[in-house]
């Protein structure tokens, strides 16, 4: 049971990382109908600049930074580059932001190299956040930060198992994004700007707001909480070169199964990827197990059996293209989505 539920946050801890990463993303979409496939280099940038920034003003300051950084770098990509072409449609846009990502990813080889860099986790956030423990006679227990070691000694019988206090600080980060994001859009000023010039741009540029200027801001802030995702992601899993390419393609399936241009959808869709993907890897069943439990078992030399031996835990890294795809055939416009671009 403790395995189940330290898997249960885990999962929940990684959706709402996709969802930091997932929402620039959306956010940019929705107000400018751009799909930007250089975000995921944007993340790469969040955490490469976290990681040289933590050496030279310490981890608390680079996750503010770094993700400033990565937004002033969108903007003035918006405002010089992605601007010119946008009145040409969204071919164009697409491969601008390919040649984006492709020049980002080269600029990222030639400064710090081909090999993975070491970005860790600061040590204030390294410990155990909590233990669940199975004790024997007492049922499940949790207690707060790394048990006893006498209480989860094998000859005990008791089984714990720890919770990362890094996974909880990104759940916490996430969170407060999450909130922060929807205060803005939904009770500032600024959020009703942003809204009428979504919704009427003729109506704001008449009222005297900059609209291209908006825009810009937008989308560089989009590109902001990619940054700060690759800030609090880079050092929980790996900084290399390629994380660009490793998370590209899952903040796409994310994007279009929670509904293009819908955050709510976007959100609800980083939990469902994040936790089928961390359950998935632990369950080691197959169709032709399934068949030998029910007394029909499938010769090897079946033509199908090399299909049916793949267990769930194998298609763990295809699961969320499946359900895309899925999604695509039977709701195009997502779980969420209304926009119909």
């Amino acid at each position: 049971m403790e395995t189940f539920v330290v898997f249960f946050l885990n999962g929940l801890s990684y959706g709402l990382l996709l969802f930091m990463l997932s929402s620039g993303l959306t956010l940019i979409f929705s107000m400018m109908g751009v799909l930007n496939f250089a975000h995921a280099s944007f993340y790469m940038l969040g955490a490469y600049f976290a990681y040289q920034l933590t050496g030279l003003v310490g981890f608390a300051a680079a996750l503010v930074l770094a993700p400033l950084l990565v937004g002033a770098l969108g903007a003035a990509f918006e405002r010089y580059s992605l601007r010119r072409v946008h009145a040409y449609g969204h071919v164009p846009e697409l491969l601008i932001t390919f040649g984006l990502s492709y020049l980002i990813e080269q600029m990222v080889r030639l400064y710090w190299g081909n090999s993975t860099v070491d970005y860790r986790v600061p040590e204030a956030l390294s410990g155990t956040l909590f233990t669940l423990a199975n004790v024997a006679g007492q049922g499940l227990t949790m207690m707060a930060g790394a048990a006893d070691p006498v209480l989860c000694a094998p000859d005990t019988g008791n089984s714990c198992t720890q919770f990362p206090a890094y996974r909880g600080f990104m759940a916490l980060v996430a969170l407060f994004m999450l909130g922060a994001l929807w205060l803005l859009l939904t009770r500032t000023r600024v959020g009703l700007i942003i809204q009428a010039a979504l919704t009427h741009p003729e109506m704001a540029q008449a009222l005297g707001h900059n609209v291209p200027r908006v825009m810009m801001g937008v989308f560089g802030g989009g590109c902001a909480l990619a940054g700060l995702a690759g800030v609090i992601g880079g050092n929980a899993f790996v900084t290399e070169p390629h994380m660009a390419a490793s998370v590209g393609a899952i903040i796409f399936v994310v994007v279009v199964v929670g509904g293009m241009g819908s955050l709510a959808g976007a959100f609800l869709a980083s939990l469902l990827i994040g936790l089928i993907q961390t359950f998935a890897v632990i369950v080691d069943v197959s169709v032709a197990t399934v068949m030998a439990s029910m007394g029909n078992p499938v010769a090897w030399d079946h033509w199908a059996y090399p299909l049916l031996k793949i267990t769930v835990a194998e298609m763990a890294p295809i699961l969320p293209y499946l359900l895309l795809v899925l999604m695509l055939i039977l709701r195009p416009k997502g779980l969420l989505g209304t926009r119909e671009e």
